[in-house]
């Protein structure tokens, strides 16, 4: 089964809970794991960047994936972030991680040096050779600082078989369309921006890696559903209702936003590790007021 079939609908970019005294805190993961897959998301994405990838050792990493596998068990797929800058150190990892349980790997494109469209290339044809897993693109310039274009995209989708999708995080509407437009067939192009994930289903997307859904997973995961099927009435509807919710998860950080919530929540304490810090006291309030209201 091709990986646009497998990972069509809701999945969660999952946050790593950690307690007062900063270590991680596998208790509150285990609670986040059960509750995202009771609200029936689709699939989940561990290590990725809204779980804090940059702060954690290679061994915290490893221990996070053995206990999240554990948890998870066969109840959904799993999706792995392994990302970075220094390709040799990129596949270091895939080759250091236990991935043998995850259906891909999720790569973001190399962050601050900003490579030309060649050297991105370059860069994922290399892990694409050495994944023993289908490699899924991550464009988010707005973090790494540099584009994938369409013209990239397509030309690793054409060339690399084991390149097998896209997490599209521009905002370009027209840079996703022109994906959708020219995509191989069985190429999984999915949303990477939850305001406009509605928009991009409608112009062909197949779902999304979701950030709002650690904290909204049986609304969001819903509207999702609804507009796979066309049913954009109760897409809309959904949609609106977490619109203010959405806005206050990015309104300083991510992921101090989707932390805030789910500390009001009660599903993790509220911690970061630097140089990320929590919400700011007036917008703490702001989500409490949300959630009371969504009540």
């Amino acid at each position: 089964m091709s990986l646009r079939n497998t990972l069509r609908g809701t999945g969660v970019a999952m946050v790593t809970p950690f307690t007062g005294n900063g270590d991680v805190d596998y208790e509150a993961l285990g609670k986040l794991i059960d509750f995202l897959i009771q609200n029936k998301v689709e699939y989940l994405v561990s290590l990725g960047t809204t779980g804090e990838t940059p702060t954690l050792s290679k061994n915290e990493m490893k221990e996070i994936l053995d206990f999240t596998f554990q948890k998870i068990g066969d109840r959904v797929p799993v999706v792995v972030g392994i990302g970075g800058n220094n390709t040799a150190e990129v596949l270091k990892g895939i080759e250091y991680l236990p991935i043998t349980k995850s259906v891909a790997i999720l790569s973001s494109s190399p962050n601050y040096n900003k490579p030309s469209q060649e050297g991105i290339y370059q860069h994922y044809k290399k892990i694409a050779e050495n994944s023993p897993k289908p490699v899924i693109l991550y464009n988010v310039p707005g973090r790494t600082g540099s584009n994938i274009t369409a013209e990239t995209t397509l030309r690793l989708a054409g060339d690399c078989e084991n390149i097998q999708g896209i997490k599209e995080a521009s905002g370009n509407m027209i840079q996703a369309m022109h994906i959708l437009k020219d995509r191989p067939k069985d190429f999984l192009v999915v949303s990477g921006d939850d305001h406009i994930t509605l928009p991009l289903i409608a112009c062909g997307m197949d779902g999304v890696i979701s950030v709002a859904a650690n904290c909204f997973p049986g609304d969001f995961s819903e509207m999702v559903r609804a507009s796979l099927s066309n049913n954009y009435d109760e897409a809309r509807a959904l949609h609106y209702k977490l619109l203010t919710g959405i806005d206050l998860l990015f309104a300083e950080n991510n992921p101090a936003g989707v932390k805030a919530f789910l500390a009001e929540m009660g599903l993790i304490s509220n911690q970061l590790r630097l140089p990320l810090v929590p919400l700011s006291t007036p917008v703490q309030q702001k989500v409490r007021d949300f959630l009371a209201r969504l009540k």
